[in-house]
């Protein structure tokens, strides 16, 4: 139960102790009508068992004065649990989000990678709507519910020890029922949290996937895994509340049977002479107020443990470590890879043993064929990964002592495959610098050569474009990603197959706008398109992972080794034509 209260408050559970108090004091205070409504049956009682000569008025109105002033202590009572509970959930859950997303920045590519993105959407989403769920309804009434009945006990216990246990006979036997099913019931949620991650994924996959399965009328095929995923959570969920359902009932009939065991005590303490009808009448009472906190907790018991199973995920994302590393660098200009060996699997290298430097303020270009490594080296300088072995060194630090956010503050990184956010065309350019005046942002545009597609668009700058750049082309895409890294000014420009995809208008206005970019910067370049590289300082062929030449473009035609057979090869492909 400690581990429970430590995940659900995101580890801090002395936060949980002000809802808590309120519902415990919630429940206290409604107690005391049923021990006055007593006082006023005792005074009648005695007046009509001629124990008294005369009925005591005064009496009986200050306690009725009593029992109506209570009802605003009540009123007050309640309000504050509700805002205790409630509204220190709402702002618990929108902080722990919040919280969730920065942690998620801090981690390595390659975890966020690992990862099913239905599954930590619903972890941001539905996991936290149910601690949300568990610290405003689930906690102050389970711990309120423990408590409640003890102080009851305790103090029914002084005025009658017989009835008091009667009461709570049953409570012990109901708890050994709920702690014997634990296993169960735990084995039945992470069931049901299965089966609703799997129903997202495939539909964030149907979704995301629309086109292709329009094109290729996959529609069958991909509904009907959808359709399964479903009714996979369909049948979980029904066996998750069938199953439990029973359970929980078993245990509220016993907590209930109390009561019949107190009646049943207190008619024989009467018939005996040990009772008195005020005292047998004070029991009832409180035993109807003390019985339903109870039952609501029983009740709510299956979402307290539903509840604990979103708390201890998302509690085990936030415990990954984030990359580690302090120092911070002034200026990146110069990188040296010595010996630096990284897999993304164990046991399977994608970059062997590898050792090259990378010049201050010339072009470095990366080639090879496909899945020989290149893209895989500009992460590694970006650091989305680290290494398995070897050193990385920016200057004379290792990048792994590197401070991860001061690391990226000195790179820019324009890539073939483009993502603009769900935005203003403004706010997007201005990624690349959050703080940069109107002034700076306007220049970067006109520098990478998209101020004039935008400013012909209907709302300019302001137009909103959709989730990914959907609503535009490749070729201004990627104009507006080279904005943003003209706006970023970073010392180091990491380009990937920047201007593979585009049309050959749009490829000679976006090399344009590239060569504004690359102006006195360190620049690391991929390229197919070997005609690109030519006046590179220095150009790299890889092959599998390994270095196979280095040298100029001359230098390495003159070798006649793998970069002068793709050069010839891509030159022989520019002549192919249909027959």
């Amino acid at each position: 139960m400690i581990s429970y209260f430590y995940n659900i408050s995101s580890g801090n559970p002395k936060s949980l102790l002000p809802s808590i108090g309120a519902a415990l004091l919630d429940g206290l205070v409604k107690i005391l009508p049923a021990i006055l409504i007593v006082d006023l049956f005792n005074t009648i009682f005695e007046f009509y068992t001629r124990k008294v000569s005369t009925l005591d008025i005064n009496r009986l109105w200050m306690v009725t004065a009593i029992l109506i002033g209570w009802l605003v202590i009540q009123y007050a009572v309640s309000l504050l649990s509700y805002n205790c509970s409630f509204v220190s959930s709402y702002k618990m859950s929108a902080a722990g989000r919040i919280e969730l997303a920065e942690h998620l920045r801090t981690l390595p590519l390659g975890y966020i990678n690992s990862k099913n993105p239905a599954d930590i959407t619903n972890m941001m989403i539905n996991d936290f709507a149910e601690v949300e769920k568990a610290i405003s309804h689930n906690v102050p009434q389970f711990v309120s519910g423990l408590l409640f009945p003890i102080l009851a006990f305790i103090g029914l216990a002084f005025v009658n020890w017989k009835m008091a246990l009667a009461m709570f006979i049953a409570l012990p036997v109901a708890c050994l029922v709920l702690w014997t099913t634990n296993r169960f019931q735990e084995s039945l949620n992470k069931k049901q949290v299965f089966a609703r991650n799997r129903a997202g994924s495939m539909l964030q996959e149907y979704i995301s996937g629309i086109r292709e399965i329009k094109a290729h009328q996959l529609g069958g095929e991909r509904f009907q895994r959808l359709r399964e995923a479903f009714e996979d959570l369909m049948r979980e969920s029904i066996r998750l509340e069938t199953l439990i359902g029973p359970i929980m009932m078993i245990a509220i009939i016993l907590i209930r049977s109390g009561m019949t065991f107190m009646i049943f005590t207190g008619t024989y303490l009467i018939i005996d002479g040990q009772l008195t009808l005020p005292i047998f009448l004070m029991f009832l009472l409180v035993g109807l107020r003390v019985f339903e906190p109870m039952t609501v907790t029983l009740i709510n018991y299956a979402e307290i443990r539903y509840g604990s199973f979103s708390a201890k995920r998302i509690m085990e994302l936030r415990k990954e470590k984030p990359q580690k590393g302090k120092d911070a660098i002034k200026k990146l200009e110069n990188i040296n890879f010595e010996n630096v060996t990284f897999s993304y699997k164990p046991g399977q290298p994608v970059i062997k043993n590898v050792s090259f430097n990378i010049p201050a303020k010339q072009i470095t270009a990366l080639v090879g064929p496909s899945g020989s490594g290149k893209s895989t080296i500009t992460k590694l300088i970006a650091r989305f990964w680290d290494i398995d072995s070897g050193v990385i060194r920016a200057g004379n630090k290792a990048l792994v002592d590197v401070n991860p956010e001061n690391l990226l503050s000195h790179i820019s990184m324009v890539f073939q495959e483009v993502y603009l956010f769900k935005d203003t065309i403004y706010n997007n350019i201005k990624v690349g610098k959050p703080h940069a005046s109107h002034e700076e942002i306007i220049e970067a545009a006109k520098k990478a050569n998209c101020h004039e597609f935008i400013t012909a668009l209907p709302h300019g700058y302001d137009t909103l474009v959709g989730e990914g750049g959907s609503t535009l082309s490749g070729g201004e895409k990627q104009r507006l990603s080279i904005a943003r890294a003209l706006l970023k000014d970073a010392d180091i420009i990491l380009l990937d197959e920047a201007t593979a995809s585009l049309d050959p208008e749009n490829e000679a206005t976006v090399q344009n706008a590239l060569n504004r970019l690359i102006e006195n910067k360190t620049v690391v370049m991929i390229a197919h398109r070997l005609h690109t590289i030519r006046n590179a300082h220095q150009i790299i062929v890889i092959d599998n992972g390994s270095i196979l030449e280095k040298g100029t473009h001359e230098a390495l035609l003159a070798q006649k080794g793998l970069y002068a057979k793709l050069w010839h090869l891509q030159n022989k492909a520019s002549d192919w034509q249909l027959k």
